[in-house]
């Protein structure tokens, strides 16, 4: 573990049980946290649709689900180091978490804004709840990692060496490689008159350390902060001659600086030096009406966002009050928004950990995705295309053929124009490759790029960059809605006539993500589709109003009315008896006005079946309001990313494909398209993919009226995983 106490104590360091985790009972499994809503008697149930006490607090339930991400670090039907995985996502989520989430509530209690969601809730009640909730979580994150994964992990030959069980051996190897790889990038930083507190950037491991003495300037010793060089390595690997035999040996890049502070102050002595971590807004504020070249703004605020104002701070559990009380004025922080931790302050940077070590028993087995016989026995994909739709399910489907099918159209010389959207993807990726390699081959490329993609803006714009230079079209899409939509347009010349070529898809054109998110792939050549794709293209790169789609569905404009009218067209058939029922499965649902249609639709009889990975402000099971409707969120080795929505209609069945989630973002601010699944067959194989999720007992959590996920159990009951059936359905195994 990274060491968060003075050079002078030991004890913070964990000591792993030999030979397995230790006995007596794991970690207690904490899912018993509420979703934001105070208990209160149920709603009448003719109650207005619109009462606060029919929806969970949005900010506290996308909370809920980063929890359900680190329960599966106890989960032991995963490997080992993929437990450790979900541990550290769990790390990253909660960076994420405050860094906006955290921040927007802070930010809005600092302008008076007492404004509040559907569920009530002022942001300063909001707050609370989540420091309580977030303390509870964090200390039992560190008391998994410290009292079962690492024992376990060390019963299986990976351990973490602590600086009080180094060799001598191993002292002299830490000694040569703090004096050649550390000392000579490492910055300390007295606190004195001239030189005050500094600017420290978002997330990064720091020190603050003790003094005693005289330097050489005389000054009397202090505080000083000692920031850890960014361009180092957190965890550094033994050499395997300096490891126990069959052991993988690592230490920490802390543990070599707190072993050798003395060094980095010469002639002081050290009384304590403790790690903390300070976590900043990093939400980009943009403002659309004074803003007149978005990629030169953005740059900007790139910068600023390493320097936003401090949402959380974190340090070693032994640090003394008085110092955590210094940097919080120094942050002008709150006790709430301090977060004492037993281990690393950033336990995300183990994550090089899983790449480093070759132990794939302890990991998933690989698999190598699958591909649907027609592409199989085809020579072209776009020719595979003309004989009918193809639907690719990833990761158990390769990503592929989306990417092999834009390196034919940039080849090919019969292709006249590509038109793409890209909101996250790398600057280096197969897809950017082939549209560079477009352009170079004169046909007429036009790239969407969505600078404002949160997190992606810097590859973003260095992709964009790439794009101009080589001679493609790159629109920056409409100032005020992000491009969201994933699309992809070709046209080429065929027996004297232009046909048309798309794809449409669920999830991003990113194929390492496509990898680890489960997303759906349309390749289509329909005239009519392929149309509406190039309307909207049309609208993204032009003026004019919005013109007239057959099939698609399309924010800001019509998918939120007709989605509306779908859920109102189930309810009106069970108000005359006919069998209604409808799924949704999708990442969030926010929205008032559908979660409105969706109660509306449950009173009428209609079966709901919501399949909602993150966050539910809607409240299920409630006596005549949504006793019908059930909530369910898939937590497992790959992320749930499909936006599938499914209606029975009387038995004329209707099955979407989507961009868009259920919140208000994606319904009002952003560009989204939905699309009819229009080949039966393929809708037919989504719905039975639907139906599996349904009966999942391995990786579902059941959402209560209270608030509650409940994890799902077999039972007596065969155990289904619904992402091993896919996987045995649709992938090639390795």
């Amino acid at each position: 573990m990274e060491e968060t106490r003075g050079p002078d104590r030991q004890s913070d360091e964990t000591t792993p049980a030999q030979g397995g985790e230790p006995p007596g009972p794991p970690a207690p499994r904490l899912n018993q946290t509420r979703t934001g809503i105070k208990p209160k008697a149920l709603p009448d149930p003719e109650a207005d649709l619109a009462d606060p006490g029919l929806y969970f607090n949005r900010e506290l339930s996308h909370l809920q689900f980063n929890v359900r991400v680190l329960e599966q670090a106890l989960d032991k039907a995963h490997p080992l180091l993929n437990r450790l995985m979900f541990l550290l996502i769990f790390s990253s989520n909660m960076d994420e978490f405050f860094e906006i989430r955290v921040a927007g509530l802070k930010n809005q209690i600092l302008l008076d804004d007492d404004s509040t969601g559907a569920d009530g809730r002022s942001p300063r009640s909001v707050l609370a709840e989540i420091s309580q909730i977030a303390h509870e979580q964090v200390a039992r994150q560190y008391q998994i990692l410290n009292e079962v994964l690492i024992p376990a992990l060390e019963a299986q030959r990976l351990r973490f060496r602590r600086r009080g069980d180094w060799s001598e051996e191993q002292r002299a190897w830490v000694r040569d490689y703090f004096e050649a790889e550390i000392m000579p990038v490492i910055s300390p930083i007295g606190l004195d008159p001239s030189h005050p507190f500094p600017r420290l950037v978002n997330k990064s491991l720091n020190f603050i350390v003790q003094l005693e003495g005289k330097d050489a300037f005389g000054r009397e010793g202090g505080l000083a902060i000692l920031p850890a060089p960014r361009s180092l390595p957190r965890v550094i690997a033994l050499p395997e001659e300096l490891c126990e035999e069959r052991f993988s040996e690592y230490v920490f890049l802390s543990s070599m600086i707190h072993a050798h502070a003395e060094e980095v102050f010469p002639g002081m002595a050290v009384l304590g030096c403790y790690q903390f971590r300070l976590t900043r807004n990093a939400d980009l504020s943009v403002d659309p009406e004074e803003v007149s070249d978005l990629a030169s703004a953005l740059r900007g605020e790139l910068l600023s966002r390493r320097y936003g104002s401090g949402v959380r701070l974190e340090v070693a559990d032994n640090c003394p009050d008085k110092l955590t009380e210094f940097l919080l004025r120094q942050f002008q922080l709150e006790q709430t928004d301090l977060f004492r931790v037993n281990g690393p302050v950033n336990l995300t940077r183990m994550m090089s950990v899983l790449g480093d070590v070759e132990r794939p028993e302890l990991l998933y087995r690989p698999f190598t995705p699958g591909l649907p016989k027609v592409l199989r026995k085809a020579d072209s994909v776009l020719a595979a295309i003309t004989d009918g739709d193809i639907l690719l399910h990833h990761p158990f489907q390769s990503f592929s053929p989306v990417e092999e099918m834009l390196g034919e159209a940039a080849r090919d010389p019969d292709v006249l124009a590509i038109k793409q959207t890209l909101y996250r993807t790398g600057a280096d990726s197969p897809i950017v490759n082939a549209l560079v390699e477009a352009a170079g081959n004169g046909k007429e490329v036009t790239v969407v790029i969505e600078l404002r993609a949160r997190f992606d803006e810097a590859d973003n714009l260095a992709l964009a960059s790439r794009l101009q230079e080589a001679g493609a079209i790159v629109i920056y899409g409409v100032m005020a809605y992000k491009t969201h939509a994933k699309m992809m347009h070709i046209v080429r010349r065929e027996r004297g006539k232009l046909r048309h070529y798309a794809h449409l898809g669920t999830g991003n054109y990113h194929s390492r993500t496509a990898k680890l998110y489960t997303d759906y792939s349309l390749l289509t050549a329909d005239p009519v589709l392929c149309a509406d794709v190039h309307k909207v293209f049309q609208q993204l790169s032009g003026m004019g109003r919005a013109r007239h789609i057959e099939q698609l569905l399309h924010a800001p404009f019509t998918l939120h009315e007709q989605i509306v009218a779908k859920i109102d067209r189930e309810a009106e058939h069970a108000r005359k008896g006919k069998r209604a029922h409808l799924i949704i499965k999708c990442n969030s649902l926010t929205e008032p006005k559908l979660i409105q249609a969706l109660y509306r639709a449950s009173r009428a009889g209609v079966e709901c079946e919501l399949i909602i990975r993150g966050m539910c402000c809607l409240r299920p099971g409630l006596p005549g309001i949504s006793e019908n409707i059930r909530v369910r969120s898939i937590i497992g080795r790959f992320l749930e990313h499909t936006r599938v929505f499914h209606f029975h209609n009387d038995g004329k069945s209707e099955t979407w494909g989507s961009s868009a989630d259920f919140m208000a973002r994606n319904m009002f601010h952003r560009v989204e398209t939905c699309f009819p699944l229009l080949d039966r067959k393929l809708a037919a194989r989504v719905r039975k993919d639907l139906e599996t999720y349904l009966v999942d007992n391995c990786q579902s959590w059941l959402l209560g009226s209270d608030g509650l996920y409940v994890k799902q159990q077999a039972g007596g009951a065969a155990p289904i995983s619904a992402q091993e059936t896919l996987l045995y359905a649709y992938a090639d195994r390795a």
